[in-house]
């Protein structure tokens, strides 16, 4: 819901918001008036979703400068938008709370609470309840930025051709960020740009690290592949999605991530599975033969495209890359090393149950614990879950299962609307996160601020309000205009 805190002097219209009409009071309609500075925040918003992917995921202090500048621009043209309606909105979506209980957290670490005895570690000594200061202030810079992108989605993102057009972004743009990912990894391996060569690491497309590419592909795929399992895509564009949401696929596993592969295993079966349940709802299922059929369809369905993929993978790549993807698993350490680090994280948060070591402080205290040469520095925890226990205690778990357990929550009563194409980007959005919360086990893609950003923007259109719903069916209205009253969607956006 979206929450509009007006001047009773003024008359004008809040974007998004209920206007009342001489209609039954079940069906309301509203009118949307957008600003100038809504556009240009809306746009912002779609900019920073392309840009920040392209400036190396934005792990560089130079491109976070401008990632930090990008939302105060959306707050400066949020409070432009409120000035010129005389009404400030904001979202009532509660996965904003868990983003400002970090800050809170965050903040409470950088407070000099600790004493000389409490640090009972070989680390420069420092008086707040973070160990690294430095790290924690920077992730709080971070944190802040994504709660503007994420807040302002939630707000700006108020129209049916809104919610199109930030869906059509992220889908065009992550398939055209597949095909110079494939271009560059046949033409240029290990070099960004075809220029920066780089030694430490294995790069894919514009990301540092090929396992962020593979994330970013995850939950870019998401979209077009739920919308093509609720059938939410009309039949002549169908093609031209499962070619999109195929490429994109085969650019994931050219990265020779496993994570990434089992991710988008997962995330195909979670589409298979819940986008049955969608279709046989809104489109009815005769009997129990049909039932069993849709269910072995899309089982055949969802099998086949993971054959294809391989294929795919094979065509392209030759067999020498399935061979590489398989060839990373060392048989003494299957983990590669991830056992040491996550027996070494364990004894972190032993000794920082509640709080914490700080956000961002793992690479400056996992040196000090572990238990082999200490020479090795490690930067996360390749483990997302091990890794917010660590930096932020029993606290900031609970804030991450407040997130987890609302977005499944409200993404599933969001899936349950009329509007077809409303359903499939739920569906998919869902999916997108949920592989992504696979993958975390294993790596930490969303530590790179670009994947973080469209985690939060999928978020969004998964749990957002009725506003983005179409409020007339069109196929019915273009049938018969007598039936339009009884194919409008209820408004949700109180006053």
């Amino acid at each position: 819901m979206t929450t509009s805190l007006s001047n009773p002097e003024s008359k004008a219209i809040a974007v998004g918001e209920v206007e009342i009409a001489t209609r039954p009071a079940k069906y309301t309609t509203y009118r949307v008036k957008h600003t100038l500075a809504s556009r240009f925040a809306f746009l912002t918003i779609c900019v920073a979703i392309i840009l920040s992917a392209l400036a190396y995921g934005t792990v560089h202090y130079w491109a976070l400068a401008l990632f930090f500048l990008g939302a105060v621009a959306v707050v400066i043209l949020w409070v432009v938008d409120s000035w010129n309606l005389g009404t400030i909105r904001v979202s009532r979506n509660i996965l904003q709370l868990p983003l400002l209980g970090m800050l809170v957290l965050g903040i409470v670490q950088l407070l000099p609470l600790r004493t000389s005895s409490a640090s009972g570690l070989p680390v420069p000594f420092v008086r707040s309840l973070s160990l690294d200061p430095y790290s924690t202030r920077l992730v709080l810079v971070q944190t802040c930025a994504l709660f503007v992108y994420f807040a302002a989605t939630l707000v700006f993102t108020d129209t049916p051709k809104r919610l199109r057009m930030l869906v059509r972004t992220i889908i065009i743009f992550g398939f055209l960020l597949a095909i110079f990912g494939l271009t560059q990894s046949f033409t240029s391996p290990n070099k960004l740009y075809w220029l920066r060569e780089m030694a430490q690491s294995t790069p894919f497309g514009p990301f540092i690290n090929r396992h962020h590419f593979a994330g970013y592909m995850e939950l870019a795929l998401a979209l077009p592949l739920g919308l093509i399992a609720t059938g939410s895509v009309a039949k002549e564009k169908r093609i031209i999605y499962l070619f999109a949401v195929a490429l994109m696929a085969v650019a994931l596993l050219m990265t020779n991530s496993r994570g990434g592969l089992i991710s988008l295993g997962a995330e195909i079966l979670f589409i298979a599975v819940i986008g049955f349940g969608v279709r046989k709802r809104h489109h009815g299922t005769k009997s129990l033969k049909g039932g069993i059929k849709s269910v072995t369809v899309r089982v055949g369905l969802a099998t086949a495209l993971m054959v294809t993929l391989l294929l795919g993978v094979v065509a392209l790549g030759g067999e020498d890359a399935l061979s590489r993807l398989v060839g990373t698993v060392n048989s003494e350490d299957p983990t590669t090393g991830r056992l040491h680090f996550w027996d070494v994280t364990m004894d972190i948060i032993k000794n920082h149950p509640i709080i914490g070591t700080g956000l961002g402080a793992f690479g400056v205290v996992y040196t000090g614990y572990d238990s082999r040469n200490g020479l090795y520095r490690l930067e996360q925890a390749h483990n997302d879950y091990l890794q917010v226990l660590s930096d932020g205690g029993i606290i900031g778990a609970l804030l991450g299962i407040f997130f987890v357990i609302n977005l499944f929550r409200m993404g599933f009563t969001r899936r349950e609307s009329r509007d077809e194409f409303r359903r499939g980007i739920a569906t998919g959005a869902m999916a997108g996160c949920f592989a992504v919360f696979v993958h975390s086990f294993f790596d930490f893609t969303l530590h790179t601020p670009a994947n973080a950003l469209l985690f939060l923007v999928l978020a969004a259109l998964a749990t957002v309000n009725g506003r983005v719903e179409e409020v007339q069916n069109r196929k019915k209205r273009g049938r018969s205009r007598n039936r339009e009253r009884t194919s409008r969607v209820p408004a949700v956006v109180p006053l």
